[in-house]
């Protein structure tokens, strides 16, 4: 199995998303061992903001007469859409900034979406081309309480990242939410407890499903 483990909170050692997805790995890894993990983290290496010479590179796949930014462009979007290509499971950590997503996250969601690679364009609209098998675990984290009651019409995260992956192709998605962190410290701990009763969920229900699938290749 591999793994691909995806931060974007710029806050390092007191940020939620982060303490979720590393529990998300660290469960995975102690039913599958022998589990491949690739880091990327991608606010502390971000990528660029999609400028026009970017532009070029990633949505016009400009192939000649490249200069030396398109150059380097061309390897990362490279390097990440491989990532996610290569990856079983896809972990995410996406915190809510202003409604959305982080600006580092969005950077990486540029690369990796590209036409005639991880997404192809027909009449009836997009169709993903990543492994319909693919799984992806996203955690967000949120400062206040955007599923329920007078704020759920300012969420435009959670509606974002499943089109968005949806439209690559990654339509097999668990969404782990702890939010209103940042209302108490009460409620930030019972947050993290609800997140982690459902992470511990999660990873025991793929590693029942990865015992099933040993015990059907042993008798196979």
């Amino acid at each position: 199995m591999n793994i691909l483990h995806i931060d974007s909170s710029p806050l390092v050692g007191r940020s939620v998303s982060r303490e979720l997805t590393e529990r998300v790995v660290a469960g995975i890894l102690e039913s599958v061992p022998d589990a491949t993990v690739t880091r990327r983290d991608v606010a502390l290496d971000p990528p660029a903001h999609a400028g026009a010479e970017i532009i070029d590179i990633v949505r016009y796949q400009k192939d000649e007469a490249l200069t030396p930014l398109q150059l380097e462009e061309r390897e990362l979007a490279n390097t990440l859409i491989a990532e996610l290509q290569a990856a079983d499971v896809v972990v995410i950590g996406s915190p809510m900034y202003n409604y959305t997503v982080t600006t580092q996250l969005k950077a990486w969601l540029d690369r990796v979406c590209q036409s005639r690679r991880t997404f192809r364009y027909t009449p009836d609209g997009p169709v993903g081309l990543l492994d319909p098998g693919k799984r992806a675990i996203v955690v967000i984290s949120r400062g206040g309480n955007y599923t329920d009651g007078k704020q759920n019409h300012r969420d435009f995260q959670l509606p974002y990242l499943k089109e968005i992956l949806g439209l690559i192709g990654l339509t097999k998605i668990t969404f782990v939410i702890a939010e209103g962190v940042n209302i108490s410290s009460e409620e930030r701990v019972r947050a993290l407890e609800r997140a982690q009763g459902e992470i511990s969920q999660i990873v025991g229900a793929m590693s029942a499903a990865a015992v099933r699938t040993q015990d059907l290749m042993k008798t196979a």
